[in-house]
């Protein structure tokens, strides 16, 4: 797990964010609240990581709100966003 405090003078969901890796060292799930929503957490998941022009990047990702244990409230999905294609300019 990484975690990051941000600088107030720095725009962020919130100034304290988590990062898990995987072995790999690919994003698996990133944690934060949205102050800007009244402190709503978030669980970001990130997976099917495809290489992009050599970059690796998830092609799905999937946002859950979390409990105090910052385990994954299931239901409902928050944010669930698809890509296929990605080109680099």
């Amino acid at each position: 797990m990484l975690e990051v405090t941000f600088p107030k003078e720095y725009a962020a969901h919130t100034r304290t964010q988590y990062s898990y890796f995987g072995e790999d060292g690919l994003l698996r799930r990133h944690l934060y609240t949205v102050d800007v929503l009244g402190g709503a957490a978030g669980s970001n998941y990130a997976f099917e990581y495809r290489s992009f022009e050599g970059v690796m990047l998830p092609t799905k990702r999937r946002v859950f709100a979390y409990d105090a244990n910052r385990q994954k409230v299931p239901e409902p999905v928050l944010i669930s966003i698809d890509l296929g294609e990605i080109h680099f300019e």
